[in-house]
């Protein structure tokens, strides 16, 4: 489930001592200063209270004002979510007096909204701050939490400001916790005393928000997946989910990468410490960490507290849809609960129960697909915790909301994989999803999408493993140009047709033996969806992953009996001549020599001299057999060598081909040849 798991540190018995000595710097305002339960006395019966956000949550009112012994009545707490500001008993049950309206179901609330206590509106929250003003959302009164002033009387509002101006501008009254501990940051994150009706002088640590590793491979290949497809100089958005934040850690290797966030962590501090995090290619703020909240430990307050290098900014500046999409390369990463075949996707139900919230995915995933270069992803494990429930479904349950319509998705990673869904037909989306899917629960989604009309009769299901990200492998071809070669997938199939279409009336029939006008589906599903036990595909694809084009394909087919494999190839005209043809075949046979193989085998045309070159630069034995109408091609490797270095060595030597490796932790190899 999408939880954030945390150890918050915290200090409760510090709120319980007596107020500590006015500060020098509040002497100027000492008509102001006053105890928590003399503010809260003017709180009125029916009053929208509005609570600070996260770690700013003004814990000494809250609990000030839960345990006032005549509570005002009717009162709602308004907030978008907090951080270990609220009590619960032994029994994890809320204690909380109020009832509340929130925009987030976090760690304080799952409990309350199980109880009865909670409206959860599900609306954006770069929305909230212009339904503040509308009058739309009542506030009455605010509490919040600040720095102590400066020279000129203006306070911080530290390490949230995200909703918290709009609230202030619309209530009559304004209740401030002020902590010598907040940061003072830097932005658009001040606010002068004046605005401030009564300040309750508190001396505690600002809580902490300390996510605790997560160690399982499952998320750690999502977050890799990621990693792997975020550009350098891109910009970053990292949002609440678990996931994102994992997948920074992968991004160490990156040059000038910048963010423009609703929420920065502790993940950006190793990104600061090693160069990668410079915000050079940023379109706006260039230079400079935007954000609107922050969640961390000490060490990353310290760093914001007075750094100019940090922008800290209201949620609807942040979120503002043209400002995201001007951003340069701008990746938005929404962690979600489940997602169906069409692309529908729901990040704040599940089973039923809501968790988390809509925040403001849906401002950033819109933004980012129109960014020039931007990746929109949604992620998720393809299971429950318990691995009884595939997330990907048929359709999306009763008690799961779409949250993310289907027109806005774009990549989707699990564990399995990457799909690209964008501009997709429904069909095309049913198949690369059905391959993001646990393995065990791919017959079934099949079956059902073939019912639903998803998918066609003649379709069928071959490939139940994991894709092998770490197969592709970028390489450079003789005249300078790259392509990634990486196994087949099923959903290749209108990629491979189209390159069917480009070859020649000869090249088609040296290929296929005959005049073939067209591919069937069955014909073209041989191509591309195959077991990877005695059938295996590769293709050579260019450009990115949202525009790849398929630009060459190989295949084998394994005779059990022989431990031989059949050999076929097909290259784009464009790309012939250049090595494509040759890389292909020495990924193929270091596949086949890892699986051990004796050898290929192919029938060619007397005609087909580019097919005959192509066996002269393979494996050394090679053995042709001249008919009256064929030559048969038998190529056997070299007797199979121990695993190992030796084993490497050995099969590059027969295959006479190097590579880059683009593996699962987006590490590469050094660059060469392709022929």
């Amino acid at each position: 489930m999408l939880q954030i798991e945390t150890d918050m540190v915290d200090d409760t018995q510090a709120m319980a001592r007596k107020p500590p000595p006015l500060h020098p710097s509040l002497k100027p305002f000492v008509k102001a200063v006053t105890t928590a339960e003399q503010a809260l006395a003017s709180i009125h019966n029916g009053d929208h209270v509005f609570v600070g956000t996260g770690c700013a949550a003004p814990r000494a009112l809250v609990q000030a004002l839960e345990h006032m012994q005549s509570p005002p009545a009717d009162v709602e707490l308004l907030h978008f979510f907090t951080v270990n500001a609220f009590d619960h008993d032994d029994a994890g049950r809320s204690t909380t007096r109020f009832r509340h309206r929130t925009f987030f179901v976090g760690n304080d609330m799952r409990a309350a909204i199980k109880q009865g206590l909670v409206d959860y509106v599900p609306m954006s929250i770069a929305r909230v701050p212009e339904m503040i003003a509308l009058g739309r959302i009542a506030v009455d009164v605010a509490l919040i939490q600040v720095s102590l002033p400066d020279a000129f009387g203006y306070v911080s509002l530290g390490v949230s400001v995200d909703i918290i101006p709009a609230a202030i501008a619309r209530a009559r009254l304004v209740i401030a916790e002020v902590n010598p501990h907040m940061p003072r940051s830097m932005g658009d994150s001040t606010l002068h005393i004046s605005r401030i009706d009564h300040l309750v002088q508190v001396d505690t640590p600002v809580t902490e928000f300390i996510r605790s590793p997560v160690p399982e491979e499952d998320v750690q290949r999502i977050a890799r997946y990621i990693a792997g497809i975020i550009d350098d100089g891109s910009t970053l958005q990292i949002g609440l989910g678990q996931v994102a934040h994992e997948a920074l850690q992968y991004l160490t290797d990156r040059k000038d990468l910048g963010v423009h966030s609703d929420l920065i962590s502790d993940a950006i501090i190793p990104l600061l410490e090693n160069g990668s995090l410079t915000g050079a290619c940023k379109t706006s703020k260039r230079f400079k960490i935007v954000a609107s909240m922050a969640l961390g430990s000490r060490a990353l307050y310290d760093l914001i507290d007075g750094n100019p290098l940090f922008s800290m900014e209201p949620m609807d500046a942040v979120c503002n849809p043209m400002t995201i999409a001007a951003q340069h390369k701008m990746v938005a990463i929404a962690q979600a609960y489940s997602i169906d075949l069409t692309g529908q996707v729901c990040i704040d139900q599940f089973g039923g129960e809501f968790f988390g919230g809509i925040g403001s995915q849906g401002e950033f995933l819109r933004g980012a697909s129109r960014s020039p270069g931007g990746k929109p992803i949604v992620c998720m494990t393809s299971t429950t915790w318990d691995g009884t429930q595939s997330r990907i479904r048929p359709a999306l349950l009763e008690g799961e909301a779409a949250t993310v319509a289907r027109a806005d998705v774009h990549y989707v990673v699990t564990e399995y994989g990457i799909a690209y869904l964008f501009g997709k037909s429904i069909r095309e989306r049913a198949t690369a999803l059905i391959e993001l899917a646990h393995p065990q629960f791919r017959p079934e989604l099949f079956a059902r999408a073939q019912e639903l009309g998803y998918l066609s009769p003649d379709q069928t299901l071959q490939n139940l493993r994991a894709y092998p990200v770490e197969e592709e492998l970028t390489i450079t071809l003789k005249d300078g140009r790259t392509v990634m070669l990486r196994p087949a997938l099923s959903s290749d199939a209108q990629g491979i047709r189209d390159l069917f279409h480009h070859l020649s009336e000869a090249d088609v029939y040296t290929r296929f033996f005959r005049h073939v006008r067209g591919l069937s589906n069955a014909e073209v599903q041989r191509l591309c969806n195959v077991n990877y036990e005695n059938e295996v595909a590769f293709v050579a694809t260019t450009g990115s992953r949202e525009e790849g084009l398929i630009v060459g394909q190989s295949c084998y087919f394994t005779n059990p009996t022989t431990n031989l494999a059949d050999t076929a190839f097909m290259v784009h005209p464009d790309w012939q001549g250049c090595g494509l043809g040759t890389a292909l075949q020495n990924r193929m046979v270091q596949h086949a020599m890892k699986r051990g193989l004796r050898g290929f085998v192919a029938d060619v045309l007397p005609g087909n001299t580019r097919m005959l070159q192509l066996a002269r630069n393979g494996p050394p034995s090679v053995q042709m057999e001249k008919t009256s109408d064929s030559v048969h091609l038998t190529q056997l490797f070299e007797p199979a060598p121990p695993k190992g270095q030796t084993w490497e060595r050995l099969v590059r030597k027969a295959t006479g081909w190097s590579h880059r490796r683009t593996s699962a932790d987006g590490e590469n190899d050094p660059p060469s040849s392709g022929d």
